[in-house]
């Protein structure tokens, strides 16, 4: 079993197709087809089937590719731990962030990083929070900037900081916590699943409109749509030139801090990045293991 047949097989069940794993990887389609052979001889079952003109996972190849995808994401963590082990600032960080975060908390700390420590290999992925644990869980990311990490995934918060929730609406919008229309993220956000159990547990079912995108759920609740529930963080423009207001709506605001969380053994490289956070107003160190 090799690394590059791993990384074969794994591009094709993200593609779901020779050709467009082919192009991922700058290889023939042929190659491809040999390397996924190849490593179903090594498994001693199938995991790909045909379907029509195209390929899909057998049940065997999904779950192999859940532990492909760990298998070559610690592989990453691995050598990035040594090349930063032997020179922290000339390591790699891989950064994960949930759309908020990286809108609101991360521009100002990664432009600063970056000029201390213009040495340092930075990669940063964005997406909800479903997506950004299971990263980190996968060992594709050294360091998740996000909310409370969830049951199941084993890390280490490092570093924590303030962060409320509260409902907003445009100033024209008279607010009822049942009839008003909600705007919501899209599936898989941290913040839509907290709207959602915060009404269920007022036996609340308001219209919804699902806008996807944090700075859509803003823009269409500045526009009048509806109520949204958003980190206070990511409306301070909106709510210092009036185009949004803080709605008294009960049991608000919410306390949801802000998480910078990274796997049981962070990198010298990644304890770089947590000290220059915790230079920064409202960081505040939170070393344990979840």
């Amino acid at each position: 079993m090799t690394e590059g047949r791993l990384r074969t097989f794994t591009a094709l069940a993200e593609t779901g197709s020779v050709r467009a794993a082919a192009a991922r990887l700058f290889v023939t389609e042929s190659a491809v087809s040999a390397a996924v052979a190849a490593l179903a001889r090594d498994l001693g079952v199938p995991v790909i089937e045909r379907v029509g003109r195209g390929v899909r996972l057998t049940p065997a190849g999904e779950v192999y590719a859940g532990y492909a995808r760990q298998v070559l994401g610690l592989l990453e963590q691995g050598r990035a731990a040594a090349r930063g082990e032997a020179d922290p600032e000339r390591g790699a960080l891989r950064l994960a962030a949930v759309t908020t975060a990286a809108d609101q908390v991360l521009p100002g700390l990664l432009a600063g990083f970056r000029a201390r420590r213009p040495g340092v290999e930075l990669t940063l992925e964005v997406g909800p929070s479903r997506q950004v644990w299971r990263w980190l869980a996968d060992h594709e990311v050294d360091l998740v900037l996000g909310g409370r990490p969830p049951d199941g995934v084993t890390a280490a918060v490092l570093a924590t900081r303030s962060n409320d929730l509260v409902v907003v609406t445009a100033p024209e919008v008279v607010f009822d916590l049942r009839t008003t229309p909600w705007v919501m993220r899209e599936p898989g956000s941290g913040t839509r699943r907290t709207a959602e159990a915060y009404l269920a547990e007022r036996d609340a079912d308001p219209p919804q409109l699902v806008l996807g995108s944090n700075g859509a759920v803003i823009a269409g609740a500045a526009a009048g749509l509806g109520a949204a529930l958003v980190s206070r963080d990511a409306v301070g423009p909106e709510l210092a030139d009036g185009r949004l207001v803080v709605v008294d709506a009960p049991g608000m605001p919410l306390h949801r801090p802000w998480h910078a969380v990274a796997g049981v053994a962070p990198t010298a490289t990644t304890r770089l990045f947590i000290d220059h956070l915790l230079e920064a107003p409202g960081w505040r160190p939170a070393a344990r293991a979840v």
